[in-house]
């Protein structure tokens, strides 16, 4: 049976790297089968605010929204 990670983000989309990296890190172990709670809290509910337009840098929703059928699960 996998390990459960939880990970919290306060850090707004695209004001650095922190959505990416927290993204990245949810995928990596939701491939490895384990079980990934995010909880946004402050300007980190932003990351899930449907209907971004990012130019330029990735897209923190769509990200996130790719992770959510495969097991993230996510509490705002």
């Amino acid at each position: 049976m996998g390990k459960t990670f939880t990970l919290f983000l306060s850090a707004p989309p695209y004001a650095g790297e922190y959505a990416a990296t927290t993204a990245r890190l949810a995928g990596a172990a939701l491939n490895e089968g384990h079980a990934v709670t995010v909880f946004a809290s402050g300007d980190g509910i932003y990351n899930f605010l449907v209907g971004q337009n990012a130019k330029g840098v990735p897209n923190a929703e769509s990200e996130f929204a790719a992770l959510m059928p495969r097991g993230l699960t996510v509490e705002l």
